[in-house]
């Protein structure tokens, strides 16, 4: 089901649900996007309602205070080089009305970074720790009911500690609940499926009702189950009694008969509606999504869902939306999904820390399996520091992430960190922490498995995988020890390849050795460099062919990310005899670049995982003036097992794939080392079992010509949130891509609408993300335009001298 059938189906569900009841809303949601005024820094006074905040920036949330200021040039490049680590404020006034008096109003933030105060009137009202994770504060006793309210907020970043760009600030969305004093608790609401057979399954819900009002009150509570085609399948109610301050735990089960399962095939979801009735009066109702599906890990043939082997094809997603920095935004990651499910991807593992929940929404939606993970180090980069209590921490933090993503079916299994050195060699009681967060895990949910991801090969003799249910391991068959000592769990290879490549750029001659990395600050599209902990892609593909309890794997990454740019970090460059201002800004991990171009490697996955859609991609490109008569490799990834290679007519010979080899390159690549170099064109015919599926051709391009703009979508709602992503290319006369083409573009847009961002998938650039002119890098960039809140029509133009300008049109509906 696509993402458009998704939203009719829930307008259905809304109005049936509409019809359900005719009592009036009982509980109002806000987003609160719009009009925050921002400062970085630390004013003295700024909670305080006589604040004067007039001269502070006006800003949207989710807001990153880092991504749009200048690179560091001479910064870290492990976290970015941009300046995160700070500290602002955020003031807001907020829209509590009149009838709010008898209600309970609550705050609901799904990520600070870091440390967050939060201010009501000048008085703290809550505060939190741990920047990824999502919390909710009841601010009620502390708002005025007949003046202004002033919602202030304080970040600070500068205890946090990172591998990778964390941004800083309220980077995802902010939003106030109103309900009536007795309600459904945030979260509160827990949807199970014990028992599932073909023709009928039950359904386990439980909800938390919180009494706040000043008297015991008899409670009602009603769940109707709903189907995707807004049908009604079941409901019942049950009523207890709930003592006033206290909350109590109300249960049905209801049945579901002949269910339609989740399924990465066919994501159908299921909705639940809870009616909260005092005296036969709706006081509180909400709706929560949920699936039925069954999931299974066998010791010797990997992971099961609803009763079939699954080969785990997934990618790792930082949190960061490149040029966006960490302010979060669903449609760009709802691109990134996209682009990895076209590739053949059909799991996520949100390395390492909490995600946003659109994520989870989304995974549901679109049928993606999730490794759910809280954190990566036990240490400042969770935000603990030497006064954190971490019994608390862990129960505190545990909970809202069980709680908040355990309805979700794409959840197949948690994770409670990751690559921690001390935990995998019970240092500083690393397995007593360990069990802790595995109970506190358990004690919220025991309906999925739950795992720790490790490392450290020989830390396995110390059998640190009896507290949890499955092993996760990264990197070269570490999990082989673990394995031999318990071969009654099945394997994750919770972090695969790391390969690492420049998209467009190529060097010879090829590597003798996956660690030959140059001065030249970019790596091979090859795709036959990682570094000396990691391996190539074909690696994993091979040692899953040949180990059938390996579940599947999770590439390191999916997406270039800000921050951890190996092998060109400010340490690696420094052995090399360059300074830190060589260093580069973001990763070389990615299968696509920081702006989700694809690399080479993209096709080389979707060829082995998507073997059912035809793919044949010839590289590198052929531009390559001043080699004529020497010898350029010539690579094919393809899902058929041979191709015959052609240069301008003359046959190079026929390739086979060698399944049985011990050389994994050979098993899933076509490659032809000594190929001739002549300008014209390359052309690739592809064979599967000795018929011909498909042809590709790529030519010498001519000089740069014109300008060539293609948008990913050219409707956009006008909800100040919607995005249009825009490939600008340079190509020849007769339309071909220049794969040179490094030429300055500049971007203007007439309507309503901005420059969300800007960036070319170049680990070396320093450039702002946020411009209105971008560099071509190897013929390609990106810019990303956003809707604001109005209908309008759009023409979006690039221009560059020397060149033949475009424009595309946009509509903001």
């Amino acid at each position: 089901m696509t993402i458009k059938a998704y939203k009719l189906a829930f307008l259905l569900l809304f109005a049936l649900f509409s019809n359900l009841t005719s009592n009036a809303q009982v509980r109002e949601t806000i987003n609160l996007q719009n009009d925050w005024k921002f400062i970085k820094g630390n004013p003295e006074n700024a909670s305080q309602i006589t604040f004067d905040d007039t001269q502070w920036k006006t800003v949207k949330i989710p807001h990153d205070w880092a991504i749009g200021e200048p690179f560091i040039k001479d910064g870290d490049g492990n976290t970015g080089k941009l300046p995160w680590k700070a500290e602002g404020w955020y003031r807001k006034i907020l829209d509590i009305k009149p009838s709010y008096k008898n209600k309970r109003v609550i705050l609901v933030f799904d990520g600070v970074m870091a440390f967050p105060k939060v201010y009501i009137n000048g008085n703290l009202a809550g505060e939190w720790d741990y920047g990824y994770n999502s919390f909710y504060i009841d601010i009620t006793n502390f708002l005025n009911f007949d003046k202004k309210n002033i919602l202030a907020v304080h970040a600070d970043t500068h205890q946090h500690d990172s591998r990778w760009y964390p941004g800083g600030g309220i980077y995802r969305k902010v939003q106030m609940i109103v309900t009536n004093p007795v309600h459904v608790n945030i979260w509160g609401t827990y949807i199970t499926t014990p028992i599932i057979k073909e023709n009928l399954a039950d359904v386990r819900i439980s909800s938390i009702i919180l009494n706040q009002s000043k008297s015991d009150q008899e409670v009602k509570i009603e769940h109707i189950i709903v189907n995707s085609n807004g049908n009604e399948i079941d409901r019942d109610s049950i009523s207890r009694t709930v003592l006033s301050g206290k909350d109590k735990n109300l249960e049905v089960t209801l049945q579901v008969p002949n269910p339609e399962m989740w399924d990465i095939k066919n994501p159908v979801l299921y909705s639940v509606k809870t009616n909260v009735f005092i005296d036969n009066k709706l006081s509180d109702s909400e709706i929560t999504k949920f699936g039925i599906r069954n999931i299974k890990f066998t010791a010797d043939d990997g992971f099961h869902l609803n009763g079939r082997r699954v080969q785990l094809k997934g990618v790792n997603l930082h949190s960061d939306l490149g040029p966006l920095g960490m302010a979060f935004n669903k449609r760009a990651l709802q691109r990134e999904l996209e682009i990895m499910k076209s590739m053949g991807v059909n799991a996520v593992r949100n390395s390492h820390n909490v995600a946003a929940p659109e994520l989870l929404d989304l995974c549901d939606e679109m049928g993606l399996l999730l490794f759910d993970e809280a954190f990566d180090k036990y240490d400042a980069k969770i935000d603990i520091t030497d006064d954190t209590n971490f019994e608390d921490f862990a129960h505190r933090n545990i909970k809202n992430f069980v709680v908040r993503d355990r309805n979700h079916p794409c959840v197949f299994i948690w994770s409670v960190g990751n690559e921690i050195g001390d935990v995998q060699n019970n240092i500083n009681n690393g397995f007593q922490r360990l069990h802790t967060m595995v109970n506190y895990v358990d004690k919220y949910d025991p309906t999925r498995p739950v795992t720790l991801v490790n490392d450290n090969m020989q830390s396995a003799a110390l059998r640190h995988f009896d507290y949890y249910d499955v092993h996760s391991w990264n990197y070269g068959r570490r999990y082989r020890l673990a394995r031999e000592l318990e071969p009654n769990k099945s394997v994750i290879i919770s972090e695969s390849a790391s390969t690492v490549s420049t998209r467009g750029f190529y060097e010879f001659p090829l590597p003798d050795k996956k660690t030959d990395f140059t001065k030249s600050l970019q790596v091979s599209s090859y795709d036959l460099n990682a570094p000396a902990w990691a391996e190539i892609s074909d690696d994993d593909f091979m040692w899953q062919q040949d180990e059938p309890y390996v579940a599947g794997e999770f590439v390191w990454t999916g997406f270039d990310y800000l921050g951890e740019p190996t092998p060109y970090s400010n340490q690696e460059v420094k052995k090399m005899g360059m300074t830190d201002k060589d260093a580069s800004r973001s990763s070389y991990f990615g299968i696509v670049d920081l702006v989700g171009i694809p690399k080479d490697r993209y096709y080389l996955y979707k060829s082995y995982w998507k073997p059912e859609e035809t793919t044949v991609h010839i590289l590198p490109h052929w531009n390559w003036e001043g080699k004529e008569g020497d010898t350029i490799p010539v690579f094919v990834y393809t899902n058929g097992n041979s191709a015959e290679l052609f240069v301008n007519g003359k046959s190079q010979g026929k390739q086979y794939k060698k399944p049985d080899s011990k050389n994994s390159v050979e098993r899933f690549r076509l490659m032809w080392k000594d190929v001739v170099y002549q300008p014209g064109e390359v052309k690739a015919v592809a064979y599967k079992n000795g018929v011909e599926i498909e042809t590709n051709v790529v030519k010498t391009a001519g000089k740069p010509y014109q300008l060539k703009l293609t948008a990913d979508r050219t409707e956009l709602d006008a909800n100040g949130k919607d995005l249009s992503y825009i490939l600008i290319e340079a190509v020849d006369k007769q339309g071909n891509l220049c794969p040179l083409a490094d030429n300055n573009i500049n971007i203007s847009i007439k309507g309503d609408a901005h420059i969300a961002g800007v960036g070319n998938g170049n680990p070396q650039s320093f450039a702002p993300f946020q411009s209105n002119t971008i560099k071509l890098f190897y013929g390609k960039a990106m810019v990303i335009v956003g809707s604001n809140n109005n209908q309008s029509d759009l023409l979006v133009k690039a221009t560059s001298k020397g060149l033949k300008s475009h424009a595309i049109k946009l509509e903001i509906k």
